[in-house]
């Protein structure tokens, strides 16, 4: 028997539908974003072992050149997606996920399969739990295809520093996807996945899809669970969807959002229906541009898309206006969190050389944080918190580039006097960590090289609804998230 909110589930998927055109049926069934594969399963119209094994099909074809995955779980997946064939047959659909082929960075804990966070020190590393938000995808069902690559430990943004070899930019092969979470995206824009999670401290998530060319989202710190991931640090970390639009993030993000009481930053939130949030009108929004450095020394072609961006935003909304931010506390919560985790590695020597070098001198380097510093950065960072709430009284969405640049090359990226520079691409994204709000990465062009470019946009605590209507509006009036790489 179909419930209400299964009817509703199934109504709202259609509406959205309804506004994106269906990819044209050329016999590639990964050509279909999530939110058309989901519409496609749930008439029947395409099976999701068949749409599982077109994603395991393109996975053996790219990797060689992507190198996007770490494990691969075919039988796994073969099997999730058998059952889910099996159920939508006999009438048993559990929603807009069923059926969805995904993938997982590999600092999600996943019983039975291989975790890593690309690093030598935990090759060998086999989880006897799940991640509870792996959990919730798989009972909403999602299909799971694998573990991705990423940057060691996510103390970077490059995935140049992996243990399993760096991770390729499907635009471009000789130039990074960003990081951490570059596999998810790569694996997104090279198509080896309907949709892939991954983590953001700084940056990990929006960086990456900034530069491969997808959309990346982090909700609000805490909306969904980050218990048995790899932490960086949990008063920054948040896990979130990389996706092919604005409308499949959306979807993941309705999944995923939830209170975990073993998690100790979850949050307890009002359910939303994010898929309506979709629908919303923008005619009335007022949109903040921050000032300071988010738009300085940008790189020309960003300079320009950007430009491009907000003047379309200029005619779909009320206009924008400058805006002052709350001040940026310092990092020492995510230096201090971040050694306590690996203290007890780095307490034996022995084990320094199991870390990249650049990761190492990091890591010691934050154990030198004192407790009176991690108390003042812990006061500071929760005052900004509630200060850029204030902004939201002026403006509805805040609208900066995702990172001032463009992904550098991959020789480039590996070599240690560089690797262990400040990175600079993270000065638009690691504020909004530090605030904790919802923050998305949209594609919005293309250097002239045809490297992507992002724009992110950002609304106030668990207030996503309006950021996905903006965002949503945006990729309804352009077409820079449909495009695919070339050389695939």
């Amino acid at each position: 028997m179909t419930s209400r909110r299964t009817f509703l589930a199934a109504s709202s998927t259609a509406a959205i539908l309804n506004t994106l055109p269906l990819s044209a049926q050329t016999g590639d069934l990964t050509e279909y974003s999530l939110v058309e594969a989901s519409e496609l399963i749930r008439r029947r119209m395409i099976s999701p072992v068949d749409l599982t094994v077109a994603y395991l099909d393109r996975i053996e074809k790219l990797q060689p050149q992507v190198n996007a995955y770490i494990t691969v779980t075919t039988d796994l997946a073969i099997r999730q997606a058998q059952q889910l064939e099996t159920e939508i047959l006999n009438g048993q659909w559990r929603g807009p996920l069923h059926g969805i082929p995904i993938a997982l960075k590999d600092n999600i804990d996943t019983s039975g399969i291989l975790t890593t966070a690309a690093s030598s020190l935990l090759q060998d590393r086999i989880p006897d739990t799940n991640a509870p938000i792996y959990e919730r995808l798989r009972d909403a069902g999602c299909i799971l295809l694998g573990k991705l690559n990423m940057h060691e430990f996510a103390w970077g943004g490059t995935s140049a520093i992996t243990h399993f070899g760096p991770v390729h930019n499907p635009w471009n092969l000789e130039h990074i996807p960003g990081g951490s979470s570059g596999g998810s995206a790569a694996a997104v824009a090279a198509r080896m996945c309907c949709a892939a999670l991954g983590t953001d401290t700084l940056a990990s998530i929006r960086l990456p899809a900034a530069y491969c060319g997808v959309t990346g989202l982090k909700a609000s710190h805490g909306l969904a669970s980050i218990r048995n991931i790899i932490p960086v640090a949990e008063s920054l970390d948040h896990v979130g969807p990389l996706c092919r639009s604005v409308a499949d993030t959306a979807y993941m993000l309705q999944a995923m959002a939830g209170f975990d009481p073993l998690d100790p930053v979850s949050i307890r939130a009002a359910r939303s229906n994010y898929a309506e949030a979709l629908l919303q009108p923008v005619e009335s929004l007022r949109i903040g541009l921050p000032n300071g450095d988010y738009f300085s020394r940008l790189h020309l072609d960003t300079e320009q898309a950007v430009s491009n961006a907000l003047e379309l935003f200029g005619s779909i909304t009320t206009g924008s206006r400058e805006v002052s931010l709350p001040p940026v506390p310092d990092f020492s919560p995510l230096l201090a969190e971040s050694y306590a985790w690996h203290e007890n590695y780095l307490d034996d020597e022995t084990n320094h050389s199991q870390y990249d070098p650049v990761t190492l001198e990091r890591l010691l380097a934050a154990g030198a944080v004192s407790t009176d510093d991690y108390i003042r950065a812990q006061q500071d960072m929760i005052r900004s918190r509630n200060l850029i709430q204030e902004v939201f009284n002026e403006v509805d969405v805040l609208v900066t580039p995702t990172a001032p640049g463009l992904p550098e090359r991959i020789d480039s990226a590996i070599n240690p006097a560089s690797a262990a520079s400040a990175e600079p691409s993270v000065r638009n994204t690691a504020p909004f960590n530090l605030y904790g709000i919802p923050t998305i990465s949209v594609p919005i062009g293309f250097s002239q090289n045809g490297l992507p470019i992002g724009l992110q946009i950002s609304s106030a605590h668990l207030k996503e609804e309006v950021m996905f209507s903006l965002a949503h509006a945006y990729q309804q009036a352009t077409s820079w998230h449909l495009q695919s790489p070339e050389f695939i």
